[in-house]
């Protein structure tokens, strides 16, 4: 008995221990990624190094820092002149940039703005780091996409926060594009995370710090004015009354269409007519059926009295295209009409859609840009911009088309964005240069957001798109705005600099208190 039991218990081991080898081996098996005579490989989602595709999306979101150019060719050429001037920089002498923007778009209207913000915001990193006495530290500029709408804005912020604890030393965002609800939220958390921000175009108010005395967004500084500042801009060069005007409206808007219509509408307020709405699609670079809409807003239109001369729009550029075509084939042809809108109107000079011929029927449309290439050619306005201050970015653009600065592709200035983005870098530089101590290889990540209520008086930045004197909330106080007209030939032509504060600002540039 007792040989059977010595022999029973050694059976017992030898089944465990076959067991324990067999899981093992399944277990390393399955690790390695091999099971059932078969590989089984986790899926790469890698798009290149620093850009993944999130769960479920095809798109390619995150950072890059590569000649990757997010599958939109004509980014290439200026995504390869970035990576040539970053790796000139020698280790630990620069500090990074990123433009924050919808790499990945599919709106050629929003591509185009992408492309020359990109182009704006490299011309200004190469300038700080060949033509500023070799002041330090030096930029490195990478690129950040949370997507074509920003809805991954989250996963994008989440790698620009960790860029700013890394060898990367990562000290502002710049650009922002568009004033959406996502770009809102990214804004939001980047800056309560400590990360400064330098709007180059969005002009929502309610994207602004200063409203009602509060500052939601500590770190945010901008370039542009607000859509208030705009709107009076406007009505301070047009001269409307508003018995004689008209709103069109998005409903419910997003925050610049929102903000834009709440300003034309103080404008508007004792009109005899009420404020027209449209719904156009969540997102609104997409057609919708907005053009039916239109359509019968038209027929409106012509039922008010003949001293009803001005339309104001308050809707994104896709939607006001429509408008404007539907305008084209109103009924009244023999009233003559100006419609009064912002900066979304300078999408327009490139939007093959637009039926020119609306704009020999007795319409004019008219905005408020960013920036124009024209705003300075004469000078007028002595203070609050100059000649000077637009040619030193003109010149860097007649040597771009080769090396060592370019190529960096086709250069339109005529939406305003390549030079508003130029500005934006260009105040980024000064608040990362402003903030380093000497003796300091790079400054605090806090200390950069500190240098925007420094930015005024002889400290202001002389930009391209006009002075950038920041008031104590970070946005620009009186700020150029120029006032453009789109012509049948489907380009800008220049009509007047306008001022929020209906002059130009006293040469000190200092905002009131």
């Amino acid at each position: 008995m007792a040989r059977a039991w010595v022999w029973l218990r050694e059976d017992v081991w030898e089944i465990r221990f076959r067991r324990y080898v067999a899981l093992t081996l399944v277990a390393v098996l399955v690790g390695l990624g091999i099971w059932g005579g078969r590989t089984v490989t986790k899926e790469d989602r890698s798009c290149a190094p620093g850009v993944t595709r999130p769960e479920g999306s095809d798109e390619c979101v995150g950072v890059s820092w590569t000649t990757y150019a997010f599958g939109r060719p004509q980014f290439a050429d200026t995504v390869q002149a970035i990576n040539r001037e970053n790796d000139r920089l020698k280790p630990g002498s620069y500090v990074t940039v990123a433009l924050l923007e919808p790499f990945t778009a599919t709106d050629a209207d929003n591509l185009g703005d992408v492309l020359h913000e990109l182009q704006g915001a490299y011309l200004a990193q190469y300038q700080a780091n060949h033509d500023s006495n070799d002041q330090t530290p030096k930029i490195r500029l990478v690129l950040a996409n949370p997507g074509a709408t920003g809805t991954y804005w989250e996963q994008t912020v989440d790698r620009l926060e960790r860029m700013t604890k890394s060898r990367d030393r990562l000290r502002a965002v710049t650009g922002v594009g568009m004033s959406t609800d996502n770009n809102k939220l990214a804004v939001k958390e980047l800056t309560r995370r400590g990360i400064p921000v330098i709007g180059s175009s969005i002009t929502a108010d309610d994207l602004a710090n200063g409203q009602h005395g509060k500052d939601p967004f500590p770190g945010l500084a901008r370039v542009s004015p607000t859509n208030t500042d705009e709107a009076r801009a406007l009505a301070s060069f047009a001269k409307v009354s508003a018995r004689k005007a008209f709103l069109v409206y998005d409903k419910p808007g997003d925050p610049y269409t929102r903000t834009l219509q709440t300003s034309f509408a103080k404008l508007l307020k004792g009109s005899p007519y009420g404020a027209q709405p449209f719904t156009p699609p969540a997102d609104r670079s997409q057609e919708g059926t907005t053009a039916n809409t239109f359509r019968q807003i038209t027929h409106v239109v012509c039922d008010t009295a003949d001293s009803m001369t001005t339309i104001f729009f308050a809707g994104r550029h896709t939607q006001l295209r429509q408008f404007i075509n539907a305008l084209g084939d109103r009924g009244c042809q023999d009233r003559s009409f100006t419609l009064l809108t912002g900066d979304e109107g300078s999408y327009l000079t490139g939007d093959k859609a637009l039926h020119r011929g609306a704009l020999q029927r007795h319409l004019t449309v008219r905005y408020t840009a960013l920036a124009h290439p024209d705003a300075w050619a004469k000078d007028t306005a002595k203070t609050g911009g100059s000649a000077a201050d637009t040619e030193t970015l003109n010149g860097m653009l007649r040597s771009a088309t080769g090396e060592p600065i370019g190529p960096i592709g086709p250069i339109s200035l005529d939406d305003g964005q390549l030079i508003i983005a130029y500005d934006a870098m260009q105040l980024a530089v000064q608040g990362i240069r402003e903030a380093t101590a000497d003796g300091q290889q790079a400054p605090a990540l806090a200390d950069v957001g500190n240098q925007w209520t420094l930015v005024k008086g002889s400290q202001r930045v002389p930009g391209a798109s006009g002075w950038i004197c920041l008031d104590n909330h970070g946005n620009p106080y009186d700020k150029a705005v120029p006032v453009v007209e789109l012509t049948p030939q489907g380009t800008s032509r220049f009509v007047k600099i306008a001022w929020p504060e209906e002059k130009p600002p006293a040469k000190e540039c200092l905002p009131p208190s």
